[in-house]
């Protein structure tokens, strides 16, 4: 199977032999996203523009935090409080019918705040430069993941030998493979992850069963089989969350 640079994340997802390759993808993406900020790009024009603008939210903010680059992200978030204080200064005079005054750096950009208060309140609240960055890279990766399931064979069969996938990334592929399979190829792969996810969600199933039995001291002497992990694995499976 050749690899090409776009298709290494996609195919290293599968290889991890995870619960859900798509959340593999996910994880690392995330990681790469948070190192990318605090990287020496957060001195870049551009890259400061779109983080002031748009923020982090909780998740990320709190990953950024815990990286330990206490300066790094000290100078993103000045500029980018700035920023949210000429926005609510001008979404408040806008809110009092009081003419916005610009001013500072980022005025251009505040001028942009517009809307109602909780609008601009529930903006704040889900922007996020690096949910965004995610999702731009992810979309990619769902494009590759169907050309190379239907132009290569042995690609395929690599994800039909995978774990299947959480419930969230299943019904992500079941609904969007209709954007880039048609007819036969869309049968046979709904047909396909739709046996795959079942037999896996079964098995996931029976694993954390033998999990909760191995707490009963009629089963303390029985073998773990393959199931000491099985909750975490479910809670994966389940919740796509690695725990």
């Amino acid at each position: 199977m050749k690899e090409e640079i776009y298709t290494i994340p996609v195919m290293d997802g599968f290889k991890d032999g995870t619960e859900c390759p798509f959340c593999s993808m996910y994880r690392r993406l995330e990681s790469d996203s948070v190192h990318f900020v605090l990287s020496p790009s957060y001195m870049e024009v551009d890259v400061r523009g779109e983080t002031n603008e748009k923020g982090f939210c909780q998740i990320h903010m709190k990953q950024l935090y815990e990286q330990g680059n206490s300066l790094g992200l000290a100078l993103m978030m000045h500029s980018h409080l700035k920023h949210r204080i000429e926005g609510l200064s001008q979404a408040l005079s806008k809110a009092e019918g009081e003419k916005p005054v610009k001013s500072g750096w980022f005025s251009k950009k505040a001028s942009s705040e517009t809307g109602s208060l909780p609008e601009l309140r529930d903006r704040w609240k889900t922007s996020c430069y690096i949910c965004d960055r995610i999702e731009t890279s992810f979309s990619r990766f769902l494009s590759t993941f169907f050309h190379m399931w239907k132009k290569q064979p042995d690609f395929r069969a690599l994800t039909e030998q995978s774990k299947g996938y959480c419930l969230d990334h299943f019904l992500m592929l079941y609904q969007e493979a209709e954007r880039y399979l048609k007819d036969a190829d869309l049968a046979s792969f709904r047909d396909t992850i739709r046996k795959q996810e079942f037999e896996n969600l079964n098995r996931m199933a029976d694993e954390l069963e033998w999990f909760t039995l191995k707490f009963d001291y009629r089963y303390k002497d029985k073998p773990w089989k393959n199931s000491q992990d099985a909750l975490p694995r479910t809670i994966l499976k389940v919740g796509s969350l690695c725990v």
